[in-house]
């Protein structure tokens, strides 16, 4: 399991940011922030600020649903393992794709059929 600092790095690359990026973002020195990447020991505050700048959440996962969490954000990127999962601009599209006009006279009925 990689550890915290080295997720908070990963994260902070993964959306593709500088250290110097955070400075804006959250609002502490690049000496600071730099020094809290490489071996720092972050007080909650300054975690939950580093993980507002990411796009992210500290979050306390209990170790027998650890295994689970990590298949989802491994699967992140198909979303097939999500059977609830919330309908993205992609998803949209393709409905648009497939029947542009759906949707865009009627009141909430499927296809009111003249009524």
């Amino acid at each position: 399991m990689i550890n915290l600092l080295q997720q908070i790095k990963n994260r902070r690359l993964a959306l593709k940011l500088k250290q110097n990026d955070m400075i804006m973002r959250i609002g502490i020195s690049r000496q600071q922030y730099q020094r809290l990447e490489a071996k720092g020991n972050p007080r909650l505050d300054t975690l939950e600020l580093i993980a507002k700048g990411l796009n992210s959440d500290v979050m306390l996962i209990p170790k027998e649903k650890l295994n689970a969490v990590l298949a989802v954000l491994e699967n992140d990127g198909n979303n097939t393992s999500l059977p609830n999962k919330q309908p993205t601009h992609a998803d949209e599209q393709k409905k648009l794709s497939d029947d542009p006009w759906k949707g865009l006279l009627e009141d909430g009925d499927e296809y009111d059929n003249g009524n």
